[in-house]
């Protein structure tokens, strides 16, 4: 009897592995997949002059191969994968596990955690832009009166790939993952029939030449790492989306598929360039035959929206921790899956990233001008998640400062070079990524530091909530007393909801129940319900409840409040008043803040969805009273 369903759930894991395979392919290497389109191009522009010699292609080929096996395959795939947050990556991801492992504030990291979470968004506007403009360039070559065309096109793909979002990333996944598996087996078979033009492209493999490479290159190999890093763009974007698809399908789809096509591409590349050297102006689509050319460009074009999607989904996961952690305001964040709540779309993030990518594509024009915009935030965001794996070995796995610095440094120094190379493109565009950066940093700071002020300020009016309760209690007599449960929301346990205190002197009622509710976001992704609900009574009329999430929760206060009639509070939902405070926020340039920072708190205050909505909490048994706050 049991015979059918032991062996239709190894089955069902099996198909699910699969799918999360595929849809890993799609949507997390969709990125870093499509990089060999611009990658050797612009890395060879700066030996175009006196045309290409051999040990100049070999040692540039070796250099990509081995910055892809280093920083993709050593850090990120075997290690970064596993410095996982239960099951969550990116860098407010571990950001939140460093705090919980160590038990205290730090400073270093905390600032590390916002710049390289604004450093990722600002490679989310780029990566789209660059990616479809490159693809679409390829059309040139197969009738060049489509030149006139690049932007448009460029445009309203762009409109059509956000417009999707909100179908989620499932959706997403299942139309993408088997178009890029196509496209990695067509990089592949594009490589390999050209290896053989020139059979010394092998040398590249030897990490010998890469090392030569870097240190006969002179001047202009620090000019040409910075190209050098595009091959790696997206592998930030991989760590982030950790939480979408999981470490194995990720790990597995880049040793048997995504690793071996890029190998097999760029040295494709460099062959045929070494065998004609013409072929420097466009050496990813004139690997193919004449009649593949342009259905090559149309599986491109399919490719570059994929890759879009990586770093889209990864924006997405970057928004819901950094709301949860406080970093910024709470955002409506949509959860498209029912069996997976690492899927979500969040429409505000979705409109920025689509504003800015439409500027970037219509202000610089084409591929060549963006990828000189290129790099700087990718390898700011790799350096900075560098820095906070050092904290990670010593506070999580328990290596020593010495032992933690031994592993990291060389990874640290081969990084901090590109990065270096990669500022040199300051004037020439490099100061778009930096200025997205500290735009998104200045927002989240000061998000992160007017709460904190606003907290403090109102703690000074604060009473005591055992104190107002014993002296509630005492002149109970001048209070009606209403039938059904009244739950007021506060973010400080002990203290007296402000909510509360008004409705008394206002309306002069005390229901039969009353719970003071705060929600607290854990530090881990996910929180059982058995962890969910700590229930404290106080006296015959008054309860403290604590509701705890994870930051990768979906805070559900109706659904959680239902695990109460577990542990002994009775209540009936449609009898419950749920009371939140409206706060009106004054800005006074005296109280802490500049005042540019005063009207920027209050424009992001109002940017945030109504507590209701962020609670779930029934629309029709909610009770608001407002207050004007000076801040």
């Amino acid at each position: 009897m049991h015979a059918p369903n032991a062996t239709s759930e190894p089955h069902s894991e099996a198909h699910r592995f699969l799918v999360l395979l595929l849809g890993s392919i799609g949507v997390v290497y969709g990125d870093i997949g499509t990089s060999p389109l611009y990658a050797f191009r612009e890395a060879l522009r700066p030996f175009s002059g006196d045309g290409v010699h051999e040990p100049e292609v070999v040692g540039l080929i070796s250099l990509m191969v081995w910055t892809l096996t280093i920083i993709v395959t050593f850090k990120y795939v075997l290690f970064l994968l596993r410095a996982d947050n239960d099951g969550e990556g990116g860098t407010l991801s571990l950001l939140a596990l460093l705090m919980k492992k160590t038990g205290s504030f730090m400073p270093v990291m905390f600032f590390a955690g916002l710049i390289g979470s604004a450093l990722f968004i600002g490679d989310a506007m780029i990566t789209p832009a660059l990616s479809v403009m490159s693809a679409l360039e390829g059309m040139k070559l197969v009738t060049p009166a489509f030149s006139d065309y690049v932007l448009p096109i460029s445009a309203a793909i762009m409109v059509g790939l956000f417009s999707v979002q909100s179908k989620g990333t499932g959706a997403v996944a299942k139309f993408f993952g088997p178009i890029t598996v196509v496209w990695f087996l067509a990089m592949a078979w594009g490589g390999l029939i050209h290896i053989g033009d020139h059979w010394r492209i092998l040398a590249a493999l030897n990490p010998v030449n890469a090392l030569w490479f870097i240190t006969h290159a002179g001047w202009a190999g620090i000019v040409v790492l910075g190209a050098v890093f595009l091959t790696v763009t997206g592998a930030e974007a991989l760590y982030a989306d950790l939480g979408h698809f999981g470490r194995t399908p990720i790990s597995v789809a880049w040793f048997i598929l995504v690793f071996p096509a890029l190998a097999l591409n760029y040295l494709g590349q460099g062959a045929l360039v070494l065998s004609h050297p013409e072929a420097m102006e466009d050496p990813f689509f004139l690997l193919y035959p004449e009649w593949a050319l342009l259905p090559m460009v149309i599986l491109a074009t399919m490719a570059t929206i994929i890759a879009s999607q990586a770093v889209i989904t990864g924006a997405f996961s970057l928004a819901r921790q950094a709301v949860h952690l406080g970093f910024l305001p709470r955002l409506l964040i949509k959860f498209t899956s029912e069996t997976n709540t690492g899927q979500i779309y969040v429409p505000a993030v979705n409109m920025i990233l689509f504003v800015g990518v439409i500027v970037l594509i219509f202000a610089f024009g084409d591929s060549e001008s963006l990828a000189t915009a290129y790099g700087i935030s990718v390898t700011g965001a790799m350096v900075v998640t560098t820095v906070m794996s050092f904290q990670f070995l010593r506070s999580v796995w328990g290596y020593s400062t010495a032992a933690a610095g031994l592993i990291l440094a060389p990874l640290l120094a081969i990084e901090s070079v590109f990065l270096l190379a990669n500022l040199l493109k300051i004037h020439d565009g490099g100061w778009v990524p930096v200025a997205l950066a500290i735009a998104i940093m200045i927002v989240m700071w000061t998000w992160t530091r007017g709460s904190q002020m606003l907290r403090e300020k109102t703690a000074r009016h604060d009473i005591p909530l055992e104190k107002f309760i014993r002296s509630v209690e005492k002149s109970s007599h001048a209070l009606v007393t209403v039938p059904g449960t009244a739950v007021f929301l506060t973010s400080v346990a002990d203290k007296t909801p402000a909510v509360l205190l008004h409705n008394i002197k206002h309306n002069h009622v005390l229901h039969e129940q009353n719970v003071i509710l705060t929600v607290r976001t854990s530090e881990q992704p996910y929180v059982s319900d058995a962890e969910r609900v700590s229930l404290t009574k106080i006296s015959d009329r008054f309860a403290k409840l604590e509701l705890c999430f994870g930051f990768m929760d979906e805070p559900n206060v109706t659904r959680a409040m239902t695990l109460c009639k577990k542990a002994g509070f009775k209540f009936e939902i449609m009898q419950t008043s749920f009371y939140l405070g409206r706060r009106t926020l004054i800005g006074n340039p005296n109280s802490g803040l500049p005042w540019w920072q005063d009207e920027l708190y209050i424009a992001l205050s109002g940017l945030g969805i109504d507590p209701s909505a962020y609670f779930k909490l029934p629309a029709n048994r909610v009770v608001e009273i407002g207050e004007q706050v000076t801040i």
